[in-house]
């Protein structure tokens, strides 16, 4: 079975958060690569050439196929901030329609930029992840 391409790297995030050419969307990188360290109470590792994760789970589809996964992350991607929030949105209704302009899918949040959302939402999501992944969470 073949291998995750997403996998821990050495790289230091300081250094790929500096390569972000967008100073705005570097500047919103900065305050979730915070926001995330102090909710997860773990530094932050690079998985694969462009995600910031925290912690790591363990999955495994019916399928067989399995891999690790950070519990939380972020990507500055091109179009949008994303945010992973492990397991996925699923009941937070609430909190979404509190958290402002954003796109989702099934574990992602896409943001064009954190002026557009309420911060402490946010951060409440990033908690409501950790807390809901800990008996997944090996790391």
């Amino acid at each position: 079975m073949a291998e995750n391409k997403t996998q821990p790297t050495d790289e230091p995030v300081a250094e790929f958060l500096a390569r972000v050419a967008d100073p705005k969307r570097r500047a919103d990188c900065e305050v979730v690569l915070e926001m995330m360290r102090r909710a997860s109470g773990v530094e932050p590792v690079m998985w694969g050439a462009g995600i910031v994760g925290f912690g790591r789970y363990q999955y495994r589809y019916a399928s067989g196929r399995s891999g690790d996964w950070p519990v939380i992350g972020f990507s500055p991607r091109k179009s949008d901030l994303t945010l992973y929030l492990m397991p996925d949105l699923a009941g937070q209704e609430a909190l979404l329609a509190k958290l402002g302009k954003y796109k989702s899918g099934a574990s992602c949040l896409y943001l064009k930029r954190l002026s557009d959302v309420d911060l402490p939402t946010l951060e409440a999501m990033v908690e409501l992840a950790l807390r809901r992944m800990a008996p997944q969470r090996v790391s």
